[in-house]
């Protein structure tokens, strides 16, 4: 009788211990349930452009696979939810709860923006994402972005545009005066001091504009993207390097009032997502761009490289431009000042921790 009550404690026991841990994995499968998050997300560049918009993809999909489905970005093509353009106006009012953008073209309500989207004479792009992440960027962009409710995630990277397509090669800046050309961000100021009327047109509305002689020469990305658009069916003369952008850096503005409603763990992932996003941007640019010039140059496109006598006198009036409009806005000073100590202080470190150009493309004996 002794052996048998015991056996049946303990079979009492293993069943009380199995449910009780039923019930423990049960809880804690409860307190780790992710929200779900289905979010209706706007493009400003037509989606599949190399590091332009080819980060969201990355970005959408990662996030479904790390949440098990329950956050759901859908992003949608520049103009089907609404105009390229008005994507920050629209994220600030929560039409939409988040929208992906080059930041700069809301340039006329922000003076600023363009410096962290890709400026005149500025950063390199690791050096960029050091100042954003390390040297303050990042704060001061949620400083400007406040008063418009828009949480501001830097979700996309790519390296220097190039300067444009133009009918012939450029040799002087006098060719500039007279000319119709698309140009973007604080470039198209400096363009519009060298004389040039400059207009700004989507890209996905760049090679109907260039082909039937709405403009005279345009600038929009890096060879990658500049491919993709066809753009070298219409003109042959490709000028490098991108003065007036040495990077390009994308956006994920999220309505702040969303970002705050949202679980600290799905706005970890989005936030880490994002980091990603950009390291897949640059990554990806990098060596699309370099097999696009390739191909350029065996089919015929004239790559020229500015002459340093033209690239003195862009900087010359880059600087003029820039203290201008750091007398006109607070915070552009602040920024512009802010990039650049920065530069100043790792520009010593990339100037001599860094091989000199020359030597970074194989020699031979």
């Amino acid at each position: 009788m002794h052996v048998k009550s015991v056996a049946k404690r303990l079979a009492r026991t293993a069943v009380i211990g199995t449910a009780t841990a039923g019930l423990l994995a049960a809880g804690a499968s409860t307190s780790l349930a992710q929200e779900r998050v289905r979010w209706q997300v706007p493009l400003a560049a037509p989606s599949g452009l190399v590091g332009i918009s080819t980060p969201i993809k990355y970005l959408s999909e990662s996030l479904g696979e790390a949440s098990g489905g329950n956050i759901t970005l859908r992003y949608y093509e520049p103009g089907e939810l609404i105009p390229p353009f008005e994507i920050m106006d629209a994220v600030s009012e929560g039409r939409y709860p988040a929208g992906y953008t080059w930041i700069g073209y809301d340039q006329g309500s922000i003076p600023a923006l363009p410096l962290f989207s890709g400026p005149p004479f500025g950063m390199e792009p690791p050096a960029y994402m050091a100042w954003h992440y390390f040297g303050g960027g990042h704060e001061l962009l949620k400083e400007i972005y406040e008063p418009y409710n828009i949480e501001p995630l830097l979700c996309g990277m790519v390296g220097p545009e190039a300067a444009g397509w133009f009918a012939e090669p450029l040799e002087s800046l006098d060719q500039i005066d007279g000319l119709r050309i698309r140009f973007a961000g604080i470039g198209g100021r400096v363009m519009e001091r060298l004389g040039a009327s400059v207009t700004m047109i989507p890209g996905g509305e760049l090679y109907q504009a260039m082909e039937r002689g709405t403009i005279d020469a345009l600038e929009f990305s890096s060879p990658a993207v500049d491919r993709i658009l066809g753009l070298h069916e219409i003109v042959q003369n490709y000028v490098l390097p991108g003065w007036h952008q040495t990077f390009t850096a994308v956006h994920l503005l999220v309505n702040k009032d969303v970002w705050d409603g949202l679980d600290a763990r799905t706005r970890a992932m989005m936030d880490m997502g994002c980091r990603a996003a950009t390291l897949y941007g640059y990554s990806e640019s990098e060596i699309e761009n370099a097999k696009a010039l390739r191909d350029f140059e065996a089919e015929g496109v004239n790559a020229q490289v500015l002459p340093d006598d033209v690239l003195q006198e862009l900087r010359r009036v880059t600087n003029e431009v820039q203290a201008e409009i750091a007398g006109e806005d607070e915070m552009f000073r602040r920024v512009l000042e802010s990039q650049q100590a920065f530069m100043e202080l790792h520009g010593t470190w990339h100037y001599k921790g860094h091989l000199p150009r020359s030597y970074y493309a194989p020699q031979g004996d």
